[in-house]
């Protein structure tokens, strides 16, 4: 009688402790995606600064300065956003869902490279989109 006791105790422990695991991966799933959205803003940030820098720099003497500093920044925005979708994807890999509905990683995937193909227009308009040249005296 005392075996089936603590036989039951040990079961109960077990489901016990294999619960509290598998809410610690829907923990770290959620984490994940937080850490995403933190990146995108980080990418969003930063072309942001870049668009600001052309806005409030454009007179730049060579006048390519400052659609060069602001290009990089750019560039750099979807360089993060692209990054944080491979890291998310890799994540979720590893992870499986318990209790919880995340996102799939076509979604990240998609957002990410909306933000880097938005980035890429945002640099050629900022290249192109004026009167074709490189600066005012070409």
């Amino acid at each position: 009688m005392a075996e089936s006791d603590s036989s039951d105790q040990s079961d109960g422990k077990n489901e016990l402790a294999e619960f509290r695991t598998n809410l610690a991966e829907d923990r770290s799933i959620m984490a994940m995606e937080r850490t995403f959205a933190g990146w995108i803003r980080t990418a969003f940030a930063a072309i942001g600064i870049g668009i600001a820098f052309r806005a409030l720099f454009g007179e730049f003497d060579p006048p390519w300065l400052a659609r060069a500093i602001a290009t990089a920044f750019i560039l750099t925005g979807a360089w993060l956003a692209l990054i944080a979708q491979h890291r998310a994807c890799k994540t979720l890999e590893r992870l499986d869902p318990h209790q919880l509905e995340h996102i799939s990683p076509p979604n990240f995937r998609w957002l990410a490279w909306c933000v880097a193909a938005g980035a890429g227009l945002l640099v050629a308009g900022l290249w192109i989109l004026n009167d074709g040249s490189l600066g005012p005296g070409d």
